[in-house]
Parts: structure tokens; C-alpha cells; sequence
């Protein structure tokens, strides 16, 4: 499976961004996706995680309310909402598929990763 992270950019703080995740030579199938990210200078984070088809999802504390996973199985795509973006929320975004069908926020569960997009918000 490969699979493709876009819609990274520059925004303003407070502004909005959706992040594609596509899958190809390969589906997500019945595995967990999940988004994590990586800033300057810091290991690479958990951010959000969605099972399917139940739809379960989990998020870091500091993006709770802020951002929203989901996936659509039929397009073999995920999807990160992020709104009210902040200054600290500047990452590489990666997105990955997991070798579980259960919610996990652990990366060494997570087999295919995308390449990464960059995330800068300006404050």
C-alpha cells in the first residue's frame, strides 16, 4: 500500500486546512488510519486515528474540538479537518495504516506511511 499525504500550506492562525490522505496499490480496508505529526527540533506525535467501518475515533488532547478525522473507504481516502489552527500546530503531517482493526495511537502499530506534508501557521 502506498499512500499519499496532501493539502498542507501556509495559513494564518486561527485559519483552516484539510489534509488528504490517499491510498493506493492497496486499499485501508478494515485497518485503522491515523494522522501524526512532526515538528521542528521534536519526535514525531499522535495527532488522530479512526477505525472503520465503526468509525471510532481518537485525538491528542491538543486537538480536540480543533480537528476531525474521517476516511472514505470507497475513495481509499482519509481526511484531517483542521480548523482554528495555531502557531503550534506548525508539523509534517504524516498519515499511516495501521496492522490492527482497533483505535491505537502507537506508532510502532502502524506498517504504511505516507511522505509527509508540511503544515506552517503564522502568528
Amino acid at each position: 500500500v502506498q499512500l499519499q499525504a496532501s493539502g498542507g500550506g501556509l495559513v494564518q492562525a486561527g485559519g483552516s486546512l484539510r489534509l488528504s490522505c490517499e491510498a493506493s496499490r492497496g486499499t485501508f480496508s478494515v485497518y485503522t488510519t491515523g494522522w501524526f505529526r512532526q515538528a521542528p527540533g521534536k519526535e514525531r506525535e499522535f495527532v488522530a486515528a479512526i477505525t472503520w467501518p465503526g468509525g471510532s475515533t481518537k485525538y491528542v488532547d491538543s486537538v480536540k474540538g480543533r480537528f476531525t478525522i474521517s476516511r472514505d473507504n470507497a475513495k481509499n481516502t482519509m481526511y484531517l479537518q483542521m480548523n482554528s489552527l495555531k502557531a503550534e500546530d506548525t508539523a509534517v503531517y504524516y498519515c499511516a495504516r495501521s496492522v490492527y482493526s482497533t483505535i491505537t495511537r502507537r506508532q510502532d502499530e502502524y506498517n504504511y506511511w505516507g511522505q509527509g506534508t508540511q503544515v506552517t501557521v503564522s502568528s
